[in-house]
């Protein structure tokens, strides 16, 4: 039988993980095959097209399912190729939404440390001595040759999330529209870094504390007495209204350049009061106007973050 045209099959919906090594992608693989998706994990980049073609037409023929693909920098420098591929079979048709994980470096050095894996770019053993600068070197290479496809995804920061937080994020990620711009609303506290994964960041330390407040010290910005209290406070609520006014103006120009997410990140001295507070009330008021998700980074997260996943073994 002779195999469908491009013409006759319909779209296809890819979910494409990638990102520094050590960042959680196996947990990321893991949460998107507990939700229904069939994953590939390490596809070589060459066989990326002849791959998508089977699925088309599986789906074609009446057989669609839901297909999430792991590449990464076990594929060599190929890997720069991949960002020329991506536009390719999206010129064809193929969606495509890519998922970028990233963590900072003291953490993914730790990660490695307590794995005791080698880098996928480690070509030699070296001394002792010299093998956390080699690995930091070596991720700062990878850097490098994922910079372009990083720019070009949706960035996870896994730094300070638990395995099921980055699971829950990522299973809401992929549930929603693809078609449609998705504002992320994420809170987190200052002393604990900056977001990577943030494209805008706002600071609302300068406001009243609810933190200095007995009663309230407890609760977290979802919580009603909190939520009163910084109504009442006319700071944050002309803070409130120039954060969406600036976003609003701005909306139809990130929509106009063809971005899947933007991530809007709301920072203040712990994560637990005003940064939640802000980004609830952000993803209220964007709701009528774009698909919006709001995750908060502080309120569940460990004290110090732990090993999401083993980072991958270099090949031979």
């Amino acid at each position: 039988m002779r195999a469908p045209t491009p013409a006759a099959i319909g779209p296809l919906d890819i979910v494409l993980v990638t990102g520094i090594s050590g960042s959680g992608k196996s947990v990321a693989m893991q949460a998107l095959e507990d939700a229904g998706f069939y994953c590939v994990d390490n596809l070589p980049i060459e066989l990326l097209r002849d791959f998508i073609r089977l699925e088309r037409e599986r789906a074609a023929e009446g057989l669609p399912r839901r297909v999430a693909v792991s590449v990464d920098i076990r594929t060599g420098r190929q890997i720069s190729q991949l960002l020329p591929r991506l536009d390719e079979l999206r010129l064809d048709g193929v969606s495509i939404r890519s998922i970028f994980l990233d963590a900072g470096m003291d953490v993914l050095v730790r990660r490695y440390s307590e794995t005791r894996r080698p880098h996928p770019l480690a070509r030699e053993p070296r001394a002792e001595g010299d093998a956390q600068r080699a690995l930091i070197e070596t991720i700062e290479i990878e850097r490098e040759l994922l910079a372009g496809l990083r720019e070009a995804s949706t960035v996870i920061d896994t730094t300070h999330l638990r395995p099921a937080q980055l699971r829950s994020w990522v299973r809401k990620l992929v549930e929603a529209d693809a078609a449609v711009l998705t504002l992320v609303f994420e809170s987190f506290a200052f002393k604990r870094g900056v977001p990577l994964d943030a494209d805008y960041v706002f600071d609302v330390r300068m406001l009243p504390n609810p933190h200095y407040v007995p009663e309230l010290k407890p609760q977290t910005g979802r919580d009603a007495a909190v939520i009163d209290y910084l109504r009442q406070q006319p700071e944050a609520a002309e803070l409130l209204v120039q954060i969406e006014a600036f976003l609003a103006r701005w909306l139809p120009a990130l929509r106009n350049d063809h971005r899947s997410y933007v991530t809007v990140a709301i920072g203040c001295t712990g994560g637990q009061h005003r940064s939640v507070y802000f980004a609830e009330q952000l993803g209220q008021r964007f709701a009528a106007l774009a698909t919006t998700l709001v995750r908060h980074r502080e309120l569940d997260a460990l004290p110090a973050p732990t090993p999401l996943s083993a980072p991958p073994a270099a090949s031979t």
